[in-house]
């Protein structure tokens, strides 16, 4: 399947992977809309599969670039939250104009970003993919603080993953995790499209029972909560997950043909 890219931003000559390009597959006459949304130090790389299969289905599909990814660890440290969010609000804006239903598939951050999103241009519906409200990392609270002490945190990545995801992940990004988690987390009982979320045991990145307990929260009467066992990690979108085709199928179950 060929990913042609999409700016929704100006072009930025830093991103060298292609993989790491926003891109968007439309379907001709299709009335439903995916808006697809990476996680934090990620890149639209993570949301390929989903899209594979939905554009399958007939449904429109966009991944957009969360500003700071996809390029350096350094340009990611100069971002704050609402720069995401104001992607994420403009990619919604693309797809309205030629479709009457917009759904979000958010992956970790990107749960939390279309959850903020809705407020302000609602979803049809919310697909919640690793959605947290704390980490696993006990540090990761004190990212405040800590940005001033340790600028950077360092992580094992696979070499066919390199250019992808980031070796070194600012700790100024993830004081904008935090801010994100604040914006959010008091207007959970206010959101009222139907609303899928899945975790996993497995997650070493995330606390997944606060993901349960975000599920609880949501204020819709539709909603469904999925988790996986020990076998599934953080990322549910790609290969390293063992229940990849599971997740997949949830995902386009949840959203009406």
């Amino acid at each position: 399947m060929i990913f042609p890219p999409i700016d929704l931003t100006p072009a930025d000559s830093r991103i060298n992977n292609p993989l790491n390009r926003p891109f968007w597959l439309p379907v001709s006459g299709a009335r439903t809309a995916a808006l697809l949304i990476h996680g934090f130090t990620g890149s639209p790389w993570e949301m390929r599969e989903p899209t594979r299969i939905l554009n399958e289905r007939g449904i429109s599909c966009l991944e957009v670039r969360l500003p700071g990814h996809g390029t350096t660890p350094a340009d990611l440290a100069r971002c704050r939250y609402e720069n995401w969010l104001a992607t994420v609000i403009a990619g919604h804006k693309f797809l309205a104009r030629e479709h009457t239903r917009v759904v979000a598939i958010g992956l970790s951050t990107g749960a939390l970003l279309g959850l903020a999103a809705h407020a302000q241009t609602p979803f049809t519906r919310l697909i919640l993919l690793s959605p947290y409200l704390s980490f696993r990392n006990r540090l990761a609270p004190f990212a405040g603080l800590v940005r001033f002490v340790i600028p950077y945190q360092s992580r094992p990545v696979a070499a066919e993953q390199a250019g992808i995801y980031y070796a070194k992940r600012p700790v100024a990004g993830i004081y904008q995790l935090n801010r994100l988690r604040r914006h959010v987390e008091p207007t959970l009982h206010q959101i009222l499209a139907p609303t899928l979320v899945i975790c996993a045991d497995g997650d070493r990145t995330i606390n997944p029972d606060s993901a349960v307990r975000l599920y609880q929260r949501v204020g819709s009467t539709e909603k469904k909560l999925y988790r996986f066992g020990a076998d599934v990690p953080h990322v549910l979108t790609t290969a390293d997950n063992p229940q990849l085709e599971k997740t997949l199928q949830l995902i386009a179950d949840f959203i009406p043909r």
